[in-house]
């Protein structure tokens, strides 16, 4: 069999996730201090764990409607008005397996070959993929540091074609840490009220920001909601990583065209995950106000550490992530994040794994308890100070 010809070259072109590269090097070292998973390290709430366990024992282990249940996209629809100012029917909302396959199902239900999405960078390592398999064609726009890599509205303005689709929307930004104010966002949502174009609205960090404004969704300013579908999900609010549960909302027309992919490809969401999500939802807005506060110590105390260190990084303000610059050592991302992980075992996420505009800096997560980050700034100071990149 030629294997070589049988493949998809769509697929075969595909790049392997940077993220997980690390995480599998860092496995088979029994004392690496790894910092680039992004996932919290809280259990999940027990509520929501004996909602799961409650669930089993009753016997629910049976498919749901495709689209989720009832009464958990009705909760859906309360939480999203209730955070944000989002007004959804159930019928707007379709739950599915986390947030990416939220994400591709949106891409591959509006997006056709040819077309152009335009996708901000540094950004999440899926955006890129899902579109070029379907044939979609990737716009890059480099947001920049001293933009606190915020997309603006010229950036946005010189990027749209006549062939553009899509914009893909990711904030908080993984792997940044950046965020867009309400103002910042109407300057955007001017741009795109004059166009036919798209926003999938990423927006899986909404309740992680720190600071004195909450997060706003570009689909609750005027004339957005019938443009956008926002994305969201359990895994990061919740720390429900594994049960692998998120929705999209949207428009019902494309909500709609979704849920026929999702039909043939998925069945429906976990069970299981789907009951005790309604618990989240109901019982747990105290339990995401203690995670965001333990977050938001964590964050100062690691912008402090790096900036002391030369490893200068703008204040991130949503997600669980900073994004320092290494170009004091001279090397690429990948040369720094490897020699760093080889002699000192830490394990940090090169910036070129989010993108080109990304080389340069390195993605740190600070969703670990603070002795983990403690010991792992203490041995990246002292790899800085062996190579003499920083002084004693």
């Amino acid at each position: 069999m030629n294997y070589d010809e049988l493949l998809a070259p769509a697929a075969k072109a595909m790049r392997p996730s940077g993220i997980r590269k690390f995480f599998d090097l860092a496995a088979d070292m029994p004392h690496c201090i790894s910092l680039g998973v992004g996932e919290p390290d809280f259990k999940t709430p027990w509520s929501v764990r004996d909602a799961g366990i409650r669930s089993l024992e009753l016997g629910r282990t049976k498919y749901t409607a495709n689209s989720g249940l009832k009464e958990l996209r009705g909760e859906i629809c309360n939480y999203l008005q209730r955070r944000f100012d989002l007004h959804y029917k159930e019928e707007n909302v379709l739950v599915t397996v986390g947030g990416s396959e939220a994400i591709d199902l949106t891409i591959r239900a509006v997006v056709q070959p040819g077309d152009e999405v335009i996708i901000p960078e540094p950004c999440f390592v899926c955006y890129e993929p899902i579109t070029q398999l379907t044939g979609g064609v990737p716009v890059h726009i480099a947001t920049r540091a001293e933009d606190q890599f915020r997309l603006t509205a010229d950036q946005l303005r010189a990027a749209i074609t006549p062939r553009t689709k899509l914009l893909i929307f990711p904030y908080p930004n993984n792997p940044t840490g950046a965020v867009m104010s309400a103002a910042e966002m109407e300057e955007i949502a001017a741009v795109l009220r004059e166009t036919n174009v798209l926003v999938l609205s990423d927006e899986i960090y909404s309740e992680l920001t720190y600071g004195l404004d909450r997060h706003v969704s570009i689909a609750s300013l005027p004339g957005m909601a019938e443009r956008t579908i926002v994305v969201n999900g359990f895994s990061k609010s919740y720390a429900m990583t594994g049960w692998r549960l998120g929705y999209a909302a949207g428009p019902a027309p494309l909500v709609k065209v979704m849920t026929k992919i999702h039909q043939s490809c998925i069945m429906s969401a976990p069970t299981t995950s789907q009951y005790a999500a309604i618990t989240a939802l109901r019982q747990c807005d105290d339990q995401i106000e203690m995670m965001r506060d333990e977050y938001n110590r964590r964050r100062r105390y690691v912008v402090k550490a790096l900036n002391e260190m030369g490893l200068t990084c703008f204040e991130p303000r949503g997600a669980f992530y900073v994004f320092p610059s290494i170009q004091i050592s001279g090397l690429t991302s990948s040369e720094f994040c490897e020699q760093l992980l080889r002699e000192k075992e830490v394990a940090i996420i090169p910036g070129s794994a989010f993108g080109a505009s990304g080389e340069g800096y390195a993605r740190i997560s600070y969703a670990y308890s603070v002795d983990h980050l403690q010991t792992a700034m203490k041995r990246i100071r002292e790899f800085l100070t062996e190579h003499g990149w920083i002084k004693k």
